[in-house]
């Protein structure tokens, strides 16, 4: 008999509309296949079939979790599936949360939860663990190959065949499992010892996490005299956008004068792909408090406000992008004397 398969996809690609629709109450499509969801299924075998879809708008999901994993898990308890497929989500942060929130209940209810994301969305870290998540790239122009990934793992799972975070690319989820092997212990590690000393290819059977750590600056002693600088992963620009700041997956930082601003309303606004720009757009010191900082400036509260502001786009950006560019900003900012900076974000 086929394991039945139920979808979970956003707004978007749930065929509902775009950010203006991100509020979109969730919903199921009974015996409908929507989407990437299409792709999936046609790909996953006879042993699989699709039974349905549900779609939930990212914001609905961020902002109602509780009600939105509510409609979820009633939705797997009417229609009982063996595994449930959210995405994929690429590099989509919110919607990375919303599919991981819906592997979630999916695992809590006890039927096999399958995803895509690229490694650096901050849902995959929510999922991991008890998730089948498909190494996807970064947008979903790369859509064509995901879907393969993703119909790969929910056919072998649906059959019940093993599978391997190197053979079918997906993230490890960190488990330890009893294997019975030809070798001790002890010799695959002195054999690895060798290899390593006459270097020679080998993979560790421990892996060692990597963690960036940063060491907290000091305290900055006297506000009153203090030089603050403003910078922003909020993609505030200038009206126009004159320097062509992308809306995801940024490339380059800005920088602009703001020394004759007392406030950024009316002159500038978002270029940021990642949320609803409709409040930060009526007033852009909603994301970047310039008003604010000049009334503080103006009760001696701080000293300066530095004359320039610096600008990126957050959403989708990698993280080797995000490193550089605050290595260079904070070269900029540090040869110009500034004593602090308010670093603001969506």
């Amino acid at each position: 008999m086929a394991k039945k398969v139920i979808y979970y996809l956003n707004q978007f690609f749930g065929g509902i509309g775009g950010e203006d629709m991100a509020d979109f109450e969730p919903e199921y499509r009974a015996g409908e296949m929507v989407g990437p969801a299409m792709g999936i299924n046609a790909a996953s075998g006879d042993d699989c079939e699709g039974i349905g879809t549900i779609i939930c708008g990212d914001n609905f999901f961020g902002t109602h979790e509780e009600e939105a994993r509510a409609f979820i898990a009633k939705v797997i308890e009417e229609e009982q599936p063996d595994i449930l497929v959210a995405g994929p989500a690429f590099n989509a942060g919110r919607y990375g949360f919303a599919c991981a929130g819906a592997c979630s209940v999916a695992h809590e209810a006890g039927i096999i939860p399958v995803s895509g994301m690229y490694e650096e969305n901050p849902g995959l870290e929510h999922c991991q663990a008890f998730s089948w998540v498909a190494a996807t790239a970064n947008a979903a122009a790369q859509m064509r190959k995901a879907i393969p990934l993703m119909a790969n793992l929910v056919k072998k799972l649906a059959a019940g065949e093993e599978v391997t975070p190197e053979e079918d690319s997906y993230f490890a989820q960190g488990r330890r499992e009893t294997v019975l092997v030809e070798d001790r212990g002890s010799k695959r590690a002195v054999d690895m010892l060798l290899a390593r000393l006459n270097d020679e290819e080998f993979v560790t059977e421990l892996p060692m996490p990597s963690f960036d750590e940063v060491d907290p600056a000091p305290a900055i002693q006297d506000l009153s005299h203090a030089t603050i600088a403003l910078v922003t992963s909020g993609g505030i620009v200038p009206n126009g956008n004159p320097d062509r700041l992308q809306s995801a997956s940024a490339q380059q930082w800005n920088k602009y004068d703001i020394s004759s601003y007392d406030e950024l309303k009316g002159d500038f606004y978002t270029v940021h792909g990642g949320f609803d720009p409709v409040y930060c757009n009526e007033d852009a010191d909603r994301v970047l408090p310039l008003d604010a900082l000049r009334e503080m400036e103006k009760e001696g509260k701080i000293g300066k406000v530095y004359d320039l502001m610096y600008t990126t786009t957050g959403t989708g950006t990698a993280v080797a992008n995000s490193i550089k560019f605050g290595e260079e900003i904070g070269k900029e900012l540090k040869e110009a004397g500034v004593d602090g900076v308010l670093l603001t974000s969506t």
